[in-house]
């Protein structure tokens, strides 16, 4: 079965050290991060702790840091930085002339709160 990508945005369009949300229309969404090395990650915008929204976070190397407690969150992974423990559902993501996209599927159907 192929993957459907879905472009999402251009690179430039994360800020550097920072995220950009990815609204969908069952929650949560989910956060694209750009590092300083323009590495981009994509995660549920939830942190595994306490629901932060890790988007808001301060993005250091390949972690994020959760605004609320400050939880380091494997950026790759989307696993807690021992000793914390739990992960967040990490998204597929392609990058291909600067454009950043997303496997459609994931989006539609991934970590979707049951409420």
């Amino acid at each position: 079965m192929s993957q459907e990508w879905q472009a999402i945005c251009k690179v430039e369009d994360i800020p550097v050290l920072g995220a950009r949300v990815v609204v969908r229309s069952a929650k949560p969404d989910v956060a694209i991060f750009r590092n300083s090395q323009n590495k981009i990650f994509a995660l549920l915008d939830k942190c595994p702790h306490k629901g932060g929204p890790l988007s808001q976070g301060i993005v250091f190397g390949e972690k994020v840091a959760c605004p609320l407690h400050n939880w380091n969150i494997e950026l790759p992974t989307g696993c807690a930085v021992s000793p914390d423990e739990g992960c967040t559902q990490k998204f597929s993501l392609k990058v291909e002339l600067e454009l950043v996209y997303l496997d459609a599927a994931e989006l539609r159907t991934l970590a979707l709160d049951a409420s």
